[in-house]
């Protein structure tokens, strides 16, 4: 220690040190630290043009999350308009192409003869079990088709086409379930379907084939002579040993609340940091 702070404290005299810590006689202590002042600018702080630009992401993404909880709405009252369809009361086919195109999901009613030597085959599918809502893949053993015939209508002059259902592969052949291959004039319930583009990853579909790997019906009216008009039997004309209605998939994706928690999250997180960098600062 300084030489003269040692003859201050033998002599009992208070001393101070640099103008922070005085020591008294009575002991070697601390009384008193006086803590540095930070001197405050009389001007705000700026935020500046960059900062401006910087409260882009919080404001875009708390847009994005506004944006998902209206597409979420959207979806779900789709959904519900989609299975309201399903569960109506089947109504007369309209003679009008126009007309078909809007009832999508909408059972209708037909009268007609099967053309069994021209059906056609889609898949390989799982076969969709009754009250699960979802197509079963558990087991190789029960893959299989979709059976789909041409129906020539009996009040009219044209002919469509008939999803009549899954059949195992063993069964796909006409021969192995002639005993359900109906013949002469029947009623037919089934959905209104629209073609469909072709899914990721899927096979394209082949010409001059009678297998197709998905909803084609350009190609399969084209085969087949039928009408750009396809319905999915419901599970009123199951038969025994025969193809299983009832096959129809409403394939609407709504991952709309994990996108509101992603875009919330990030607006929240982002602003926090944007304050803390620019509001409260120390000065």
């Amino acid at each position: 220690m300084n030489a003269s702070i040692l003859r201050a404290l033998r002599a009992h005299k208070p001393c101070i040190l640099q103008n922070h810590i005085i020591f008294f006689s009575n002991g070697v202590c601390l009384n008193q630290i006086h803590r540095p002042v930070f001197r405050q600018s009389n001007r705000s702080p700026s935020i500046g043009a960059y900062g401006i630009f910087m409260l882009i992401i919080p404001a875009a993404s708390f847009g994005l999350g506004v944006w998902q909880v209206q597409r979420k709405t959207w979806k779900e009252q789709l959904i519900a308009e989609m299975t309201d369809r399903i569960d109506s009361a089947p109504i007369e086919l309209p003679g009008s192409f126009d007309e078909i195109r809007e009832l999508e999901y909408r059972p209708v009613r037909v009268r007609g003869t099967f053309l069994h030597d021209k059906e056609i085959y889609m898949g390989p599918r799982g076969l969709l079990q009754k009250d699960t809502g979802a197509n079963n893949f558990l087991s190789l053993s029960i893959q299989g088709y979709h059976v789909i015939t041409p129906f020539k209508l009996a009040d009219r002059d044209q002919t469509i086409l008939v999803n009549r259902g899954w059949v195992l592969n063993s069964r796909l052949k006409p021969h192995t379930r002639a005993d359900t291959q109906i013949e002469g004039v029947v009623d037919v319930i089934g959905l209104v379907r629209l073609s469909e583009t072709r899914p990721n990853f899927s096979v394209k579909n082949q010409e001059n084939s009678n297998l197709y790997f998905y909803r084609d019906l350009e190609a399969m009216c084209a085969a087949t002579g039928a009408s750009p008009i396809f319905l999915d039997q419901t599970v009123d004309f199951n038969l025994p040993g025969g193809p299983t209605g009832g096959q129809t998939v409403v394939t609407l994706r709504n991952e709309h609340l994990s996108y509101i928690i992603t875009w919330f999250s990030l607006s929240a997180a982002t602003m926090y940091m944007w304050l803390k960098r620019y509001v409260f600062r120390p000065v």
